[in-house]
């Protein structure tokens, strides 16, 4: 039997493509410039406003500052820890601000680079079968262009005549061209892309300032606006915790001067500080747009964030058998003879009978009789063969040559041809057709006149590693549905051989529809994956719907992402970037949280302990006075953002596995990651405060 040529297995310890690795470096000195001018304009209390927690804090930066002029003014004796606390404050807003502008900048850098292919181009318009030349702005939706080869094409649209290899490398990365005709699902060619040969007239469907081009550098520009429902759910979370802390601190003035401690507003501003959920209020921002930036990393574009976020919370993942699970093209694997005949004998008849072939099923038989017997090509042209080509009415090809009538096509029309000529087909060859069909194959029958010869044995190729890819989303809880239109015997072969959950066999536009909503209403989150105008309508059903960036503008319309390499299988990879997106927040929200214990042993017992002594037994870090236990503990809140900016950026690694299993990897690590670190971090800030002598 000949092997197929299957890619190579995907890494089994990760979805994340390798696409990433071709991505800016975390912190490319450029983006940091930016970023850091960022970080100041940022300030204005506007945008703040829209982050409560950071805008509690430059309020509270605010406050000391102008103690601090008062202080350095009247000469007061705490003026050089009333400095310090303010200029960790206004760190702590910049750290929170820089970690939001890292992620917006490489947004930008994307834009940068995606400007750069917006060239003024002029465009061929036809009018009444004559051409005019007229600038790219100034064509309309409905216009139609004539692009030639080493043309720019000036806007997207449809191919509605031709055909054409066209060069997308500067949407896609990709430096291979692709093949855009009219007709089918490959028809659709974007703004910017230039073709490489021969010609194609292009429908324009978009206006100027609305093509796919100036969408994507409107969405890469725009991430830092879009929040998902999970981000404004826990930013009213943190917002609550904010208040109650906020009138906890204010209401602790008057407790304290009732029982005789004087706390200073300083140190007030600072005990908030480090109540309130600064950490998380300070990254959470920057955790999203990264989500999104990561996404755009893999070449997929997501119309926004919210997209991404339902990806992670994907239950049910419907993909298409072709192209996504199997390679694409079914390819011959055996020869069967039947009645004594010789396989190589069959063999050279397949391959004969498949030269005027132009299908792929017809060329890997002549491959596959290569490989096996190294038939290779003959000179036919002195036999005067007649080729007979393949079509869908006859279902057959071959060729007439010396007397011979060699037909090779689907059973049935072959056991016709057969009979014509007055011979049997022998129960044998049934028995073995009905076999392959029964395995999910598809058998050829090949004939030489009245005379069965035997069977070639067609069979789609299941992609390496997929196996292991269904089973990885499996530990996540999330269900693999395989949709085809083979018949179920057909696809239920492929189903076990791929490792699916489940199959729609002879699926039509309507039945996609049907199991989308009956997903939906069972309270799951679905995703799909399609490149056809018949695969709209599921797309725009689905709750993340993935649209080939070849396919047809109906179904890049329909979905919420766009992949613009046009792979299937990326929405896999899609959703490990959502899951990652939620695992992040997750896990720093757990760390935010967490942290803040630490730093109650910090403050609380050098603010009262001089008048309540038994509370010294809660300065288990022996922290050698009042000022550098609150001056410590605000530095360490500042410094643990910075810290934590490319955990934030990059994602925590990802790992499959269940809902369950991700809230106890989240306590054990983030969680009592954020009890445990401060207590060293604040004891060492401290001693190094007392070295240095400045609290």
């Amino acid at each position: 039997m000949a092997t197929a040529i299957i890619p190579p297995p995907l890494d089994s310890t990760s979805l994340i493509s390798k696409k990433a690795s071709r991505a800016r470096p975390l912190f490319d000195p450029p983006i940091v410039k930016r970023a850091v001018g960022d970080s100041f304009r940022k300030l204005h209390p506007r945008p703040m406003m829209k982050n409560p927690v950071m805008f509690v804090v430059e309020v509270g930066a605010l406050m000391t500052t102008a103690l601090a002029a008062r202080d350095f003014a009247t000469g007061a004796q705490d003026v050089g820890f009333t400095f310090q606390i303010t200029l960790w404050l206004w760190f702590t807003v910049l750290f929170a601000n820089f970690a939001e502008a890292m992620a917006e900048g490489r947004g930008k850098a994307q834009a940068d680079t995606l400007r750069k292919t917006k060239t003024e181009t002029t465009a061929r318009r036809l009018i009444n079968g004559r051409n005019e030349i007229i600038a790219a702005t100034q064509l309309r939706s409905g216009d139609t262009v004539l692009v030639q080869t080493g043309e720019i094409i000036p806007g997207d649209g449809d191919v509605v005549e031709g055909i054409a290899t066209v060069d997308e490398s500067a949407i896609t990365g990709e430096s291979a061209p692709v093949i855009r005709e009219s007709g089918g699902d490959r028809s659709a060619v974007t703004g910017g892309t230039k073709v490489l040969s021969d010609w194609i007239k292009v429908k324009i469907t978009s206006n100027p300032g609305e093509t796919f081009l100036d969408r994507m550098i409107a969405l890469v520009e725009g991430a830092q606006r879009q929040k998902t429902p999970n981000e404004i759910a826990l930013n009213i979370v943190i917002a609550g915790l904010t208040l109650i802390f906020l009138l906890a601190v204010v209401t602790l003035e008057p407790f304290a001067v009732y029982s005789g401690a004087t706390p200073s507003v300083t140190v007030l501003i600072s005990l908030l500080v480090c109540l309130i959920p600064t950490t998380i209020g300070g990254l959470l921002s920057a955790i999203g747009i990264a989500g999104m930036d990561r996404v755009m990393q893999h070449n997929v574009l997501a119309m926004s964030g919210k997209a991404v976020e339902a990806a992670g919370d994907v239950n049910t993942l419907l993909l298409d058998k072709t192209g996504t699970i199997t390679l694409g093209n079914r390819e011959a694997v055996e020869f069967i003879p039947v009645g004594g005949v010789a396989e190589e004998a069959l063999a050279s008849a397949a391959q004969l009978a498949s030269l005027a072939d132009e299908t792929p099923e017809g060329r890997s038989i002549v491959v596959l009789a290569k490989e096996k017997y190294e038939i290779r090509g003959r000179n036919v042209a002195e036999h005067e063969a007649v080729f007979i080509a393949f079509t869908a009415q006859t279902r057959m090809s071959g060729v007439d040559l010396d007397g011979r009538c060699i037909r090779k096509g689907a059973t049935d029309s072959v056991c016709e041809f057969v009979q014509e000529h007055g011979g049997t087909v022998p129960e044998e060859l049934l028995t073995i057709t009905n076999r392959i069909s029964r395995s999910g194959g598809t058998p050829l029958m090949v004939a030489d006149r009245g005379s069965a010869l035997g069977v070639v044995h067609l069979k789609d190729v299941v992609k390496g590693g997929m196996r292991d890819r269904f089973e990885q989303l499996r530990k996540m809880g999330i269900r693999t549905v395989m949709i085809t239109g083979d018949n179920p015997l057909t696809a239920a072969a492929i189903a076990a051989e791929a490792g699916v959950d489940d199959f729609l066999a002879q699926a039509t536009p309507k039945d996609k529809m049907d199991l989308i909503r009956k997903e939906q209403a069972g309270g799951r989150l679905v995703a799909m994956t399609g490149d056809g105008t018949n695969d709209a309508p599921a797309l725009a059903q689905a709750d993340v719907g993935l649209a080939m960036n070849t396919g047809t503008m109906a179904a890049k319309e329909a979905g919420n992402m766009v992949d613009l390499d046009s792979n299937p299988t990326k929405l896999i990879e899609v959703v490990a970037i959502g899951k990652q997106l939620l695992m992040t927040r997750g896990a720093l929200t757990t760390f935010s949280i967490a942290n803040d214990i630490a730093k109650y042993f910090a403050i609380l017992p050098a603010m009262f302990m001089a008048t309540y002594p038994a509370l010294a037994a809660l300065n288990i870090m022996q922290l050698h006075s009042a000022q550098s236990a609150v001056l410590a503990s605000v530095i360490f809140n500042a410094l643990i953002i910075i810290v934590l900016i490319p955990l934030a950026l990059r994602g925590v690694k990802y790992r499959p596995m269940s809902a369950a299993s991700l809230l106890r990897r989240n306590l054990l690590v983030y969680g009592l990651g954020g009890v445990v670190a401060p207590f060293p971090g604040i004891w060492l800030i401290d001693r190094l405060l007392g070295i240095l002598g400045l609290a």
